[in-house]
């Protein structure tokens, strides 16, 4: 029997975690702007929550609905779709660099599931800095 070698779902995921934190580090500490770097901050912070998501789908057949939230990456979730094989995807979940958690929305209005930040101003739209970060 002949075995191929290459990497697996599992180890790209996490290649690219470790990629999305160092750039973080780097962006943050070279930005002259402290709104730029929360914005990136918190683009690198829905990839990764995005990255779990996916684990989240391998295991269990379906994305965590609305209702099952972000949440659902860090403990059993309740309701349904079921998630039979679930484990932990994330130690805890981050705040926003505003403060505020992210938003979940299952299925999106921009792709089988949107995770999100209002920005600074914690509504819907804006620009610059108060402008919504997400997985679009």
């Amino acid at each position: 029997m002949s075995r191929q070698a290459g990497f697996t779902l599992l180890e790209i995921l996490v290649v690219v975690s470790i990629i999305a934190i160092l750039s973080t580090v780097v962006i943050v500490n070279l930005a002259d702007e402290p709104g730029e770097a929360r914005v990136a901050r918190a683009k690198q912070d829905i990839a990764s929550l995005v990255s779990a998501l996916e684990m989240y789908k391998l295991d269990n057949i379906q994305y965590p609905s609305t209702q099952q939230g972000l949440e659902a990456l860090t403990a059993r979730p309740s309701g349904e779709p079921a998630a039979p094989n679930w484990k932990p995807y994330v130690q805890k979940l981050p705040p926003d660099p505003w403060g505020r958690p992210y938003q979940y929305l299952s299925p999106g209005q921009r792709g089988s599931f949107d995770v999100f930040s209002l920005g600074a101003d914690g509504k819907i739209g804006g620009d610059g800095e108060n402008a919504d970060v997400g997985n679009w």
